[in-house]
């Protein structure tokens, strides 16, 4: 194949016919997907990939997509110094070519090169191509943007990139590329965020240039559609530990409860006090429950609030962070020391589960699942007794509640009820109802309920859940024991052979 390759390229060289070097493209492109990445390597010289990137410059769109699927083979296999060596002044040039996939692949193949100690140097040399990858930023189309921030973040890893970025004459660069508009200045604070969340280091170089104060004070902005987008991107940057310690350093805590606590005088808080909660959600479970719960009472408060309004519009943020604290036992314990707040919301999870739209029965049935789950290595009496306790609130008859969940013809409904059952198969108080549930162990291991791959997926999880715990055997019996052991041996896509006799004459 690579001799095939080799001839290719020699006719393309001579080709002057812009049909006949279309044509020639499509078989060298046929050529090189048919040929092993390995055995690219060595196929293409320096001078040969320049005559491919050569033929991108046309306005034909057929030529130009070739020429951009057999670059992006190619390159991808070559070594990032080979690259930035050889292939430097091709790249710079893709970055302003007026169509994006070039720009895309260009970008691409950068990150490459800037993610390698002698690629940095090289592209360090010429920091005209910095230049260009932070106007890509600007792009109108989010695909090369996109690009160029993993190319920039890439670049970042380093001190000497970091110094480059933020510490020369590209950091006025990227600081006019931000004020071109509200969505390219989100752009940027994107890239900041998520170089800071490499290390403290990294940070300190983004508040030292004044992109995250500035993002800071966005927070309390008057337009409310970028203040949630502020929001959204200081959660990212509460995501590491450094970060939640800067925050917490500058007040952004107190300022996020004190936003929350003014959000009912706020005809416009519907926009952005989503987002407040998931901050506070996100850092509880990063950190401690408790310690966040009762720091910033407000924070839970307003989740109870949520969860209780008649609008249902803030009722899927409520009920994922119910769930998500529920999910751990020292949410657990937090919200059992509500009493009555929680109680009441578990209820309205219930009935919001039974008669509310598809979407929020499937929100509300997950985050009950997650408020049951315990697994058996944090059981004890205590926590047990509460997951009971909790249970029974859904309903007079919580059971065959769930159950009738179940048995609704939607493939959603049904997997979220078995969600909930697997997350008390566990429990030996979710076993004995289970038993005194007529039919329910026979249910449980007949495969001809529930159709479809995640049906059948979560019917494997719920029996896998039942035999995780060591009291399955003496409550559901010696012989419903056996009949679980053999589904699970048999796996979740089990099929019985069925026998059939034809009979001579029959029709």
């Amino acid at each position: 194949m690579a001799a095939a390759i080799e001839r290719l390229l020699a006719e393309l060289a001579e080709s002057v016919e812009q049909v006949e070097q279309l044509e020639q493209l499509r078989s060298l492109r046929t050529a090189v997907s048919a040929t092993p990445l390995s055995g690219l390597r060595e196929s293409l010289t320096a001078a040969q990939l320049g005559l491919i990137f050569s033929l991108l410059n046309t306005s034909d769109r057929q030529q130009i997509e070739v020429c951009v699927e057999i670059l992006g083979r190619v390159l991808q296999v070559l070594d990032p110094a080979y690259l930035a060596q050889n292939c430097k002044a091709e790249l710079q040039s893709g970055l302003s070519h007026p169509d994006d996939s070039v720009k895309v692949l260009a970008l691409t193949q950068i990150g490459r090169v800037v993610s390698h100690t002698e690629g940095i140097t090289e592209v360090l040399s010429c920091p005209e191509i910095l230049g260009d990858v932070i106007h890509c930023v600007g792009a109108e189309r989010i695909g090369v943007a996109k690009e160029a921030i993993a190319a920039l973040s890439k670049l970042s890893n380093t001190k000497v990139g970091l110094d480059a970025l933020f510490r020369s004459d590209l950091l006025k660069e990227l600081k006019d590329v931000m004020a071109i508009s509200d969505v390219i200045r989100y752009r940027v604070y994107e890239l900041v965020v998520e170089v800071s969340s490499v290390s403290p280091v990294s940070l300190g170089y983004c508040a030292n240039s004044s992109f995250i104060s500035q993002l800071l004070e966005e927070l309390t902005g008057d337009d409310v559609l970028i203040r949630a987008t502020a929001i959204e991107m200081v959660t990212s940057l509460a995501q590491s530990q450094h970060g939640r310690l800067y925050l917490s350093q500058q007040g952004i805590m107190d300022k996020i409860s004190n936003m929350i606590i003014a959000a009912d005088s706020d005809p416009f808080s519907n926009f952005y006090l989503p987002g407040l909660v998931k901050f506070f959600g996100n850092l509880a479970i990063m950190d401690s429950p408790q310690q966040v719960c009762e720091t910033y009472p407000a924070f839970l408060n307003m989740v109870f609030s949520m969860a209780m309004d008649p609008d249902a519009t803030q009722t899927p943020v409520a009920l994922d962070t119910l769930g998500l604290l529920g999910g751990t036992v020292e949410g657990k314990q937090v919200l059992h020391k509500t009493g009555e707040k929680f109680k009441t919301a578990l209820k309205r999870m219930s009935q919001l589960a039974r008669d509310e739209t598809t979407d929020l029965r499937v929100r509300s049935l997950e985050s009950i699942a997650q408020l049951l789950t315990l697994p058996v290595e944090q059981q004890t009496e205590d926590l047990l007794l509460l997951t009971e306790s909790w249970f029974s609130y859904l309903s007079s008859q919580p059971m065959e509640m769930i159950r009738n969940i179940s048995t609704q013809p939607f493939p959603e409904l049904h997997c979220c009820a078995l969600r909930i059952f697997t997350a008390i198969a566990c429990q030996a108080w979710g076993q004995r109802l289970m038993m005194s549930t007529p039919g329910f162990a026979e249910w449980v291991v007949d495969r001809s309920v529930g159709k479809g791959k995640e049906a059948k997926d979560c019917k494997f999880e719920l029996v896998g859940a039942l035999l995780s715990s060591s009291s399955i055997r003496e409550i559901f019996g010696a012989q419903n024991y056996l009949k679980l052991k053999s589904y699970l041996e048999e796996g979740p896509y089990y099929v019985s052979a069925v026998s059939s006799v034809t009979t001579e004459g029959a029709d």
